[in-house]
């Protein structure tokens, strides 16, 4: 079968890796090189633990809070605050306790199927060697902000995460030494696995869906046509018809959704952070700042700074502040952080107001398959995604229910 993949982020270069492999014709399509958005630009992190939606129950009461401060962990640019409102009142729904339960339980059978599909796909292909198993730390400012988080460890419990809990400075020292003592708490997850770097890691997925026979072609397609007989894909080049197309575009995808007839919600997290050089600091884990909004990870032999959230579409200039203000709260936390010589980064995050991708056919013919919107865990779900895609396309059963994850499930989905 001719599968068009349209996207070479984690999640299109991952899915044509998987078809390829299904022994499917496959052409993976990017307006830009492999890996050049946001799969370049992350953390790294296999976050299978971060089970939690984004959307939790009592999340507007702080919002206000967070939306003020220009430089927090959540922040709406004035312009941009119009256009906004619609889906920040699907994701106020969403968290809602029933929509909120439902996301829950889906997304930690996501994390369940991605992470078994990521041992199958490391052992395949040989790639331990780009894998950092050091763990992850969440810290924890006194015992107040420790009692908190407690209800987002019960549910990480519930799902079978495995963790321990670290109280004063000295257990924190043992698994991370030159963090500030005011983070009294932590809880580490010893599992938990990171990429030696995303870009590096992205790049070698497509190289092997291309060993195995697709090809790569930088291209900017403008349009997905469904036909009786498969899809026409209209690019820059002209069109090329296929069996079936894969639209994996992340937060490119909008203006393909509209050819298609659909309107989703698909908004865009501006992401922001700072990578510097080696040197920089001694870091033994990925570090995870819950209440601030970022983390601090090992990317190469640098160290990565960032994180936040700013929902600010794709077209406003970036807010490079915000990179700045994050690697100005990392020096206070890690006080022997050399924040000399940092390269900063803004890049475009694919979300959806219940934090669930969209993976599915389209509702009218089964011939355009979607698989966007995984906000923070592109990296984290794209090979359990692959595996989906893959029985999509091959006719087989997926081995988890996808109607969380249904492209129909917001109401006003036709254009």
């Amino acid at each position: 079968m001719q599968v068009c993949v349209i996207g070479a982020g984690i999640i299109g270069s991952s899915v044509a890796l998987d078809l390829a492999r299904d022994g499917h014709e496959v052409t993976l399509l990017d307006r830009d090189s492999v890996a050049a958005g946001a799969s370049q630009g992350n953390a790294g992190a296999f976050a299978f633990a971060d089970v939690i939606p984004l959307a939790t129950p009592g999340i507007m009461k702080k919002a206000p809070k967070w939306l003020l401060d220009p430089l927090g962990p959540l922040s709406v640019p004035p312009a941009y605050a119009l256009k906004i409102t619609p889906w920040l009142i699907r994701y106020w729904r969403a968290s809602w306790r029933d929509r909120y339960a439902a996301a829950l339980k889906a997304q930690s059978e996501m994390m369940r199927l991605s992470q078994d599909a990521l041992d199958t796909l490391v052992a395949d292909f040989n790639l331990s060697e780009l894998m950092r198993p050091e763990g992850q730390m969440q810290l924890y400012e006194g015992e107040a902000a420790f009692q908190a988080s407690q209800t987002g460890w019960d549910e990480r419990r519930k799902a079978g995460v495995k963790f321990e809990f670290l109280t004063g400075t000295e257990a924190i020292a043992e698994i991370q030494s030159g963090i500030d003592p005011r983070f009294t708490h932590a809880g580490f997850t010893p599992e938990w696995k990171n990429v030696t770097d995303p870009a590096v890691w992205t790049r070698r997925i497509a190289e092997e869906a291309q060993r195995l026979g697709a090809r790569f072609i930088r291209r900017e397609v403008t349009r997905i046509e469904p036909t009786d007989q498969g899809a026409i894909v209209h690019s820059s080049d002209g069109e090329e018809r296929f069996d079936k197309v894969v639209l994996a575009a992340g937060a490119y995808g909008n203006p393909l959704l509209k050819s298609l007839g659909l309107k989703l919600p698909l908004e865009t997290e501006r992401g922001y952070n700072t990578t510097l050089p080696a040197g920089a600091f001694d870091l033994k884990t990925h570090l995870t700042f819950s209440d601030h909004g970022f983390v601090v990870t090992k990317i190469g032999e640098g160290v990565r700074v960032g994180g936040a959230v700013e929902l600010g579409g794709m077209t406003l200039a970036p807010r490079m502040a915000r990179a700045e203000a994050l690697l100005t709260k990392a020096k206070r936390f890690l006080p022997t952080l050399d924040t000399d010589g940092g390269k900063q980064w803004m890049g475009f995050r694919p979300s959806m107001p219940d934090s669930l991708p969209v993976i599915g056919a389209h509702p009218e013919t089964s011939s355009v398959v979607f698989a966007f919107g995984h906000g923070h865990l592109g990296l984290t779900q794209s090979a359990g995604t692959a595996r989906l895609v893959s029985d999509l396309i091959g006719g087989r059963t997926p081995p988890l229910d996808l109607t969380p994850f249904r492209p129909t499930r917001f109401a006003g989905y036709r254009a």
